[in-house]
Formats: structure tokens, C-alpha cells, sequence
């Protein structure tokens, strides 16, 4: 019993017994890299210790405006002095305008509002699939959705059924049935998936978790072409990509499409709360009813408030700009860099996938090389470096954080 107390009371203090008390009280469904972070703002991050990072990751896009930036951080103070939750037994004052502005934004009709990026393509998911039955006349149970290989969508049961990791699927089954996987970039592939009893193609735009993978020139417009002529929704997860990652507010805009359904979510919450939303025209959202689908906290009051100080920020486009101007920076910095260690430098935008040649793998060495330097990066699929600064970067500092980056390139295959 005094053993017991002595651990609900003692607080850790270093970096590393921080990293102690989470290795000994949680599953091991993560594999960190060991930096234990206290405080943050903008680009830059502290540890316990007091050592300082550049953020070249932001949360995986979720924290595209920085950290605690300060229109977002006044949002969320004010809605959280007034009211935070009601469920939606109730009304509140911030879901309808926050609705509007969304849906303005992405130019839709509706929006239904959930967490996480995963509920966002499940509730897709379950939506396609009614629509499939009600709006198209697809036979009882027999509704399909084509998804593309290399996909990242999330971690539910029903996620991990599509998904071509072998890792994200061992030992989950039964897997749910009623999804085809294409190749990624593969037109002709998808052509041929597409039948009467397909609902919906499913895709990132952009695959993030795969290593930042570009489709093919066209490809993107191609699909909406077959999904449009099959009569199938067209559903683009721009959970990772939109937002102004990429450039543009979304990246299926870089091929100038417009999808039946976008997938939100991210930085929708600003770095601050989980919001996510599947926004679409009425005449796919409106085969809901009351009671056939629902989330407690969606659309609550203090994530809509700080969902409307990210759309208004998104107005103004120096977001987007920004993005797209030290994108081109970032991006011809790293392929102009002569560096035995890459085999190619994918991506859009401020977002990019460096993927390296052995003996430079696994790419994790790279990451942890990054972190003794003072810059925060991440590993994807071993062999690949991801870097996903905030749009807040600065010239200055993202010339900073290419000098270590590029050093570390340079010798990786030393490492």
C-alpha cells in the first residue's frame, strides 16, 4: 500500500523517468521518440529539462497553425468561461454558425460533426453505404467501397480491414468484409473495381502515413470522371492534407476536383481539441434520420468555437500561401541537395516524404539524429523520413531546421 501511494504521488521530474512511468502504466501502441515536451509555442517545443525544438512534424498536420497560437487559444478560453458540452440532446450557439462557415468553406451543403479523423471516416463509411441503398438502389447488403492500396484512414476494426500493413491487421480478424483495394495512382485499376454495386471510392489525395505519396498527374480527375459516370461518391480524406498543408486549401485541389465528400479533421480543432467533420451536399448527408447515428461530444460548443477561428484564419489565404511559397523553398532545398542517402523527395506544399536508400534505413536513426539537433521529425514505413513543419514556419526558421536536416541527410548512411 505505501508502494502504491509513493507512485500516486510522487510526480516524475526528468525526461526520463517521464518515459519510465508511461512504458510501465500504458500498452506499448506507440514507439515515441524520447523527448518528454512540457511547453510550446509557434514551431518550437521544451522539454522537461529545458531543451528547446524546432517542430517539423506538427502533430501530423493537427497542429498546422503551431503551437498555442493566440487567436485559438482566446476561441477556446472564452467558450470555456461560457459553456463546454450539451450533447446534442440540445442545441448550443456554436454549432450552427460554425456549420455555416465550414460549409462555405468547402463549398457543401451539410456537415455532421464528430472527433477523431477515424469517426470522420467511419460516419463516411456508414453514410456511403445508406446512400448506396436508399439514394442509388443497391441491393440489401451487398454495398461496396473501393479503397487504395498503401491507405492510411485509421485504427478501427473496420479501418484496419482495408488496409494493406500487414502490421495494422495481424490478429484483428474477423476482418468487416464489403471493401476492394486498387492500386494508388492506378486509373485503369479503379475503372475496372467500379460496378453497379459500388458506393464510394475512398482516398487520401495525398497518402501521408505511406510517406507522402503524390498520385500520378491526372489521376485524381480521372476518378472523379469514373466515380461520376458509375455513380459512386467520390470521398476525399483531407484529414492529413487539407487545411492548407499542401498549398492549396485542400490538395484534390491542385487538380482543380471537386469530391461528392470531404473527410476533415486535424487541424479543424487547431491543436487543441479533437474535431473532426464529413462535409458533403444534402443529397448524400440527408439520408440521416434522427437516432441513426450520434456522437456525445460532436459538435460541442467549445470545438466549434475554435472550428470557426480556423476557418476565418483559413479565409484569409496567408495560410495557404505561406504553405505553397517555403513549400517550393523546402522542397527544392532537399532535391537540390546532392545526398547519396535518398533515393527521392515526394510531396506538396509544406509536407514532404524523404525516402532514403540503404545502408541510410531504418529511416527512425535519421529521426533520432534530428532530435539530438534540436529538430523534431518522424519515421514512416521504416525507410522514410516525414516533415510537416506549421504553416506558421518562418523563412528564418525553416533555413534553420534544413541545415540540420540536410547535415543529418548527409552522413546518414554513417549513422
Amino acid at each position: 500500500m505505501k508502494q502504491a501511494e509513493h507512485v500516486r504521488t510522487t510526480a516524475p521530474g526528468t525526461s526520463e523517468e517521464h518515459i519510465a512511468l508511461v512504458e510501465r502504466t500504458t500498452a506499448h501502441n506507440y514507439h515515441p521518440l524520447p523527448v518528454v515536451v512540457a511547453t510550446a509555442e509557434g514551431c518550437w517545443v521544451t522539454d522537461v529539462e529545458g531543451r528547446r525544438y524546432l517542430d517539423m512534424l506538427a502533430a501530423y498536420s493537427a497542429l498546422n497553425f503551431g503551437h498555442r497560437h493566440p487567436e485559438l487559444i482566446a476561441a477556446a478560453k472564452e467558450q470555456l468561461d461560457r459553456l463546454t458540452l450539451t450533447s446534442r440532446a440540445f442545441h448550443n450557439d456554436q454549432m450552427g454558425p460554425f456549420l455555416r462557415d465550414l460549409t462555405e468553406l468547402c463549398e457543401m451543403d451539410m456537415a455532421l460533426l464528430m472527433n477523431s479523423g477515424a469517426e470522420a471516416v467511419e460516419t463516411a463509411i456508414k453514410t456511403a453505404r445508406k446512400w448506396g441503398y436508399e439514394v442509388k438502389g443497391v441491393a440489401p447488403d451487398r454495398a461496396k467501397v473501393v479503397v487504395a492500396g498503401g491507405n492510411f484512414h485509421g485504427r478501427t476494426i473496420t479501418i484496419v480491414s482495408f488496409s494493406t500493413d500487414e502490421e495494422s491487421r495481424r490478429n484483428f480478424g474477423p476482418l468487416t468484409p464489403g471493401f476492394e483495394v486498387v492500386p494508388f495512382g492506378d486509373a485503369e485499376a479503379l475503372e475496372a473495381a467500379l460496378d453497379d454495386d459500388t458506393v464510394a471510392f475512398l482516398v487520401e489525395p495525398i497518402q501521408g502515413e505511406a510517406g507522402v505519396v503524390v498520385p500520378p498527374e491526372g489521376y485524381l480527375r480521372r476518378a472523379r470522371e469514373l466515380c461520376t459516370q458509375r455513380n459512386v461518391l467520390l470521398i476525399a480524406d483531407e484529414i492529413q492534407s487539407g487545411l492548407g498543408r499542401t498549398g492549396p486549401t485542400f490538395a484534390i485541389d491542385h487538380e482543380g476536383v471537386r469530391p461528392d465528400v470531404f473527410l476533415l479533421g486535424k487541424a479543424l480543432g487547431g491543436g487543441i481539441i479533437p474535431l473532426s467533420a464529413v462535409v458533403a451536399g444534402e443529397e448524400v448527408l440527408g439520408v440521416y434520420k434522427p437516432g441513426q447515428h450520434g456522437s456525445t461530444f460532436g459538435g460541442n460548443p467549445v470545438a466549434c468555437a475554435i472550428g470557426r477561428r480556423v476557418v476565418a484564419m483559413l479565409r484569409t489565404g496567408e495560410f495557404q500561401e505561406a504553405s505553397a511559397t517555403l513549400g517550393e523553398y523546402l522542397h527544392k532545398a532537399l532535391r537540390g541537395a546532392d545526398l547519396p542517402t535518398v533515393q527521392e523527395v515526394r510531396g506538396r506544399g509544406l509536407w514532404a516524404g524523404i525516402q532514403l536508400v540503404e545502408p541510410a534505413r531504418p529511416a527512425r536513426r535519421s529521426a533520432e539524429r534530428l532530435l539530438e539537433k534540436g529538430v523534431l521529425a518522424k519515421d514512416t514505413h521504416e525507410s522514410t523520413l516525414r516533415l510537416a513543419p506549421p504553416l506558421v514556419i518562418s523563412q528564418e526558421e525553416l533555413e534553420w531546421g534544413l541545415e540540420r536536416i540536410l547535415a543529418v541527410l548527409a552522413s546518414a548512411a554513417d549513422a
